[in-house]
């Protein structure tokens, strides 16, 4: 639901009201709004100034929102109720920048398409940066001006930030909006442009799909694969004369892990193959994904947990899954100071810290905090720890998606 006071683009400017305070929930639910919120922290000199933002924006502390070309603007209110204008400013898009952005936005219809239903494809915003153009703020894009006299990010343009990504999340237009460009004027270069791109699919002379299939059959078929070796092989010998051309080098030894190297090939090579020497080549998809699993330790829920792991953070939710370490020293003060600004105290939940797990017992979810600094939220099924979403800077925000039941975990895409 969009809050602005017009249900109409008003030329380039846009009012949206107030939003309701944002407690018990994260800020930034989309990639886009994170990244925003990303480039506030990243730029930002003073991480408390950002925390006592978050506890403004937390509590309904900024007023009525206008967004502009280069410019969003808001009063905010201080915890003693003073009132301030914050203001923070971002770098337009050249017009030159524009025309290559709306010609990469009609390049592939699920572009299009995905920005007619008011998403920001992510592929396009990555090809995008490629060719120098920069829709998302990156480090210092986020200008502050605040008449509190603050030369930096201050708690007020903090809070101003944090209801930009709210509203960041339920339409990313604004963000169009914040680099130059009215929703209804950037729609109608997007039309304009997808009518004049002539359709390439209807001039290409295809294939049938029934002589495709027919020609699988031709194709000869794969070699026999040779049979294992009696024996491990000998390695070549190490020429003397190479030995003295490279100094440093034992040719004996060389010879030694050599021969070794082969030996070890041929033990697992005979592994790999059944009883009768011949690869077992009988395995379905499936059965040979839970044979991989058992070699790798992991099988049945645990095969599970690692999928959905992969799913909602690739490399880094599997390193998440498996690690446990002692958070101590500048890294545990860190984790503690986001902790306490994520919450006013007497909401904040009841943890019980074990390493870079914080647990709360009475709700069955967890926080795991990743090396890199990021909060991945869990949550108890069946006696095992889940993965329930993507990480997060903000702990509330991580805890929010834990909090999410299964189903609605799952319709997230998660």
């Amino acid at each position: 639901m969009n809050h602005y006071t017009d249900e109409h683009d008003r030329g380039l400017e846009r009012t949206f009201a107030a939003l309701p305070p944002a407690r018990g929930r994260g800020f930034a639910q989309t990639w886009w709004g994170r990244a925003w919120l990303g480039a506030l922290e990243d730029g930002a000199l003073d991480s408390a100034a950002v925390k006592a933002g978050r506890r403004l924006a937390r509590g309904g502390g900024v007023g009525a929102v206008t967004v502009r070309p280069g410019r969003v603007t808001a009063v905010v209110r201080d915890p003693k109720g003073v009132a301030h204008r914050a203001d923070v400013l971002v770098p337009e898009l050249s017009e030159e920048q524009w025309v290559g952005f709306l010609d990469l936005a009609v390049e592939q219809a699920g572009h299009l398409a995905a920005l007619l239903d008011g998403e920001l494809p992510s592929h396009l915003i990555e090809d995008a940066a490629v060719r120098g153009i920069e829709l998302l703020p990156g480090l210092g894009d986020l200008e502050p001006e605040c008449d509190c006299d603050a030369w930096d990010h201050c708690g007020h343009t903090a809070a101003l930030s944090h209801q930009v990504a709210r509203l960041l999340d339920e339409d990313p237009f604004v963000l169009l909006l914040l680099r130059g460009r009215a929703r209804s004027a950037f729609l109608d270069q997007l039309h304009l442009r997808s009518a004049a791109c002539p359709d390439e699919s209807a001039e290409a002379e295809g294939v049938d799909a029934a002589e495709a299939w027919a020609a699988a059959d031709v194709l000869p078929p794969l070699p026999t694969l040779p049979s294992l070796p009696e024996a491990p092989g000998e390695p070549p010998p190490f020429e003397t004369e190479s030995a003295q051309a490279s100094p440093g080098i034992d040719p004996v030894a060389l010879e030694f892990l050599a021969a070794r190297t082969a030996v070890e090939a041929h033990r697992m090579l005979r592994q790999s193959l059944g009883a009768d020497g011949e690869p077992d080549m009988g395995l379905t998809a499936t059965q040979d994904a839970v044979r991989l699993a058992e070699g790798s330790g992991r099988g049945g829920d645990g095969l599970a947990s690692a999928v959905r792991a992969w799913r909602v953070g690739g490399a880094a939710a599997l390193a998440v899954l498996d690690e446990e370490w002692q958070v101590e020293g500048a890294a545990l003060a860190r984790a503690r100071a986001a902790l306490e600004a994520a919450w006013e105290e007497d909401e904040r939940p009841s943890f019980r810290p074990a390493g870079n797990r914080w647990t709360v017992p009475a709700e069955g979810i967890q926080l795991r905090l990743g090396q890199e600094g990021s909060w991945w939220p869990y949550r108890e099924e069946g006696g095992r720890w889940v993965p329930a979403g993507g990480a997060d800077r903000d702990p509330a925000t991580a805890l929010a998606a834990a909090r999410l039941g299964p189903e609605d975990w799952s319709h997230s895409g998660t």
